[in-house]
């Protein structure tokens, strides 16, 4: 099981298209609500969450995506439970994947030293020890680092690719008309 957590003022575009291409590679994840069940994104989007923080199984997480934005970045470090689950993936090789601002967590989190990582311009200065590039999306072992919502497909692509295949990603790619890759 993915986690994909979510906390007030997170970017809608770089949690719902990802979450979609996700699911249409067959690739269980659910949506992690930090302090309730019901989210609040930066456009002002509210979404019922799979689970609360409190709901989660690390037995049975798989890997993290962390969606940008602002304040929802921030509020996604303060939490102590997304914190423990970054580490907990860190810790066992598991996927850790987050686009926009949300490399600055990992970078905060010191994971990313000597890891080639992007994030939205201007956040370059907390991807702490990371090596910088300019691609849309990124992947370095089990990181993986993407641009902002304009890179919603890159980003997906790559983590299904991590997950399933190369040629599992392109499909759904495929099926969404997507052809940019």
């Amino acid at each position: 099981m993915l986690y994909m957590f979510l906390a007030d003022g997170f970017e809608e575009t770089e949690a719902i298209a990802p979450y979609d291409m996700i699911k249409r590679a067959g690739i269980s994840i659910a949506t992690v609500g930090i302090g309730s069940g019901s989210i609040t994104g930066t456009k002002g989007i509210t979404l019922k969450t799979d689970l609360t923080e409190n709901e989660i199984d690390l037995s049975l997480c798989e890997g993290v995506i962390l969606p940008g934005g602002m304040p929802g970045t921030e509020n996604l470090y303060e939490s102590e439970t997304v914190r423990n689950c970054v580490d907990f993936c860190a810790e066992n090789g598991l996927l850790i994947a987050a686009i926009c601002a949300a490399p600055s967590v990992l970078g905060r989190m010191g994971l990313l030293k000597n890891k080639t990582a992007v994030c939205y311009p201007g956040f370059e200065d907390k991807l702490e020890g990371a090596i910088g590039c300019s691609k849309g999306a990124v992947c370095d072992g089990n990181i993986i680092t993407a641009k902002g919502a304009g890179c919603v497909f890159p980003f997906s692509y790559e983590i299904i690719k991590y997950l399933a295949s190369g040629s599992a990603a392109q499909k759904v790619l495929d099926q969404v008309q997507y052809e940019n890759i």
